[in-house]
């Protein structure tokens, strides 16, 4: 599919992202949670892939599509992709086959995210509070505390009890005020998150998180079949 649609509005994320709204009223778009899509200005030929960060609900309620777009110390995504208000984007998509099942047949669901890999993750779990289950578990890394995108909102989830949630940042000091956990994930500390051998898990982030983390389920007894990964972000 190809369709050029506005910026709508773009909020801050972390000090090295953007979240960018597009304006999708009235305008059909399904896609699997998890998938991306291309684009990049209007008219002109360079384009990027970006995971979606919303959910296919969010769309058809909103009104809107949100990417999580990294950027430079100045705030720039690049060339390709003005981040402001009423600049017209191209799309291309939906693309990738990194997505949550149609009907899952576990009942038991857990995300763990490395930076920007967030983005398709945050699609997943919002599709998955729609469906049948008994746990969602969301394990997030970032460098620091403040890169954690969505972080509010998670949180928010977590108050509610909607999932269990826990941060690591791989950079805090020893001196910084910091209550989540400190340095790479480890298998400590998914295994809180972790309850049966069918736990349905999707790992996406820095390639080095995505080459240690399947392997710190399986030593959890997770099934490797149920160990879903995504390596392009």
């Amino acid at each position: 599919m190809f369709l050029t649609r506005p910026i709508a509005a773009v909020e801050l994320a972390t000090p090295r992202a953007r979240i960018v709204h597009l304006d999708m009223r009235d305008t059909a778009f399904p896609f699997e949670p998890g998938q991306a899509i291309w684009i990049g200005a209007h008219g002109q030929p360079q384009r990027k892939p970006y995971s979606i960060a919303s959910a296919p609900e969010d769309i058809s309620r909103e009104g809107r599509l949100q990417l999580l777009v990294g950027v430079d110390a100045t705030g720039v995504a690049g060339p390709h992709l003005p981040l402001d208000v009423g600049v017209e984007i191209d799309i291309e998509g939906p693309a990738g086959g990194f997505t949550f099942p149609l009907n899952p047949t576990e009942r038991r669901f857990l995300f763990v995210a490395g930076g920007t890999g967030i983005s398709p993750l945050r699609s997943m779990l919002r599709h998955a509070l729609n469906v049948p289950h008994d746990s969602i578990g969301v394990m997030y890394s970032a460098r620091l505390p403040e890169e954690h995108a969505f972080a509010n909102e998670l949180r928010a989830m977590a108050n509610a009890g909607a999932i269990e949630l826990r941060f690591t940042a791989t950079r805090v000091t020893a001196q910084e005020a910091w209550a989540g956990g400190r340095g790479r994930m480890t298998q400590k500390d998914l295994a809180p998150l972790v309850h049966d051998a069918r736990t349905l898990c999707f790992v996406c982030g820095p390639q080095a998180l995505v080459d240690e983390v399947p392997g710190m389920l399986h030593a959890l007894g997770v099934l490797r079949e149920c160990v879903r990964i995504e390596e392009w972000v």
